[in-house]
């Protein structure tokens, strides 16, 4: 008799909706059964699918697919937790995203979800010390997904990076779970110092569209950073701030902005 233990483990929601889904789109749209195939219904788990397809993605010239694929199942195969929080990801931006009506989209499509899973696997390889092959992994996805996130950043689960267009996160900044940005979003620093010199995000922030943050700052829980603002001191918990540079205009509204999404301000 099988162990419950380990028929418990195969249980993958997540993995089981993408599959059906997967079935269900080439149905719809034959022409797609290739692309969909290799990338979903080839694979036993999401782990391996999440290292067949960002090893596509980041190959080149410089770096076969192959060796990507095998330093990526690598990553999977030590740490659990990077799955996991893909899964959370995808979880997120169904439940935030009005334009992700399946959870096979952001695997597929949205660069966002694959440049944060590449920056998960070069995180991984930093903490390994394979420094070196951390920084090939940023500098592709870079070039791929217009996405720049150093490999020593901490990144949270549940995490959406909407369009994604031009993200910046230094090599400092932590990101805590649930929080959703923008494009052209940057979490820098504010000159050459060294050391720790990037943004801390709390858990449940809403960063909008082209904003700045820069330095070791912190900002609080489910805080809302306006659109266009340049964040330079500290937001306390639940405040929205906006402006250049960014002030406190009110509370955030609600108790789970990044969940929301409400980006207006009631001044």
């Amino acid at each position: 008799m099988p162990d419950a233990r380990l028929q418990l483990a195969q249980i993958d929601p997540v993995w089981d909706r993408i599959t059906r889904e997967a079935r269900a789109a080439i149905a719809d749209e034959p022409v797609l059964g290739g692309l969909v195939h290799s990338s979903v219904l080839h694979h036993p788990s999401i782990e391996r699918a999440l290292a067949y397809r960002v090893s596509m993605k980041l190959a080149s010239d410089e770096m076969s697919v192959q060796i990507l694929r095998e330093i990526c199942d690598e990553a999977h195969g030590s740490d659990p937790t990077i799955a996991d929080a893909a899964r959370a990801d995808i979880a997120a931006i169904f439940d935030r995203d009005p334009a992700c009506h399946r959870f096979l989209q952001p695997l597929l499509y949205f660069k966002g979800f694959q440049a944060v899973q590449s920056q998960r696997i070069a995180h991984w390889l930093w903490q390994e010390g394979r420094r070196d092959l951390a920084y090939f992994f940023q500098m592709r996805a870079s070039e791929i997904y217009g996405v720049d996130i150093h490999p020593a950043a901490r990144i949270g689960r549940g995490i959406m990076i909407d369009h994604a267009h031009s993200i910046v996160v230094g090599e400092t900044a932590v990101v805590g779970n649930n929080v959703s940005m923008l494009h052209s979003v940057t979490l820098g620093g504010t000159g050459k110092e060294d050391e720790d010199r990037h943004p801390k995000i709390g858990d449940g922030v809403l960063i909008g569209a082209g904003a700045k943050v820069l330095g070791n700052i912190s900002i609080g829980h489910c805080s809302r950073i306006a659109a266009g603002s340049v964040v330079l001191h500290d937001v306390p918990p639940c405040k929205t701030v906006a402006g250049v540079p960014a002030k406190i205009v009110g509370e955030a509204g609600c108790d789970q902005p990044s969940r929301s999404m409400d980006q207006l301000l009631n001044m």
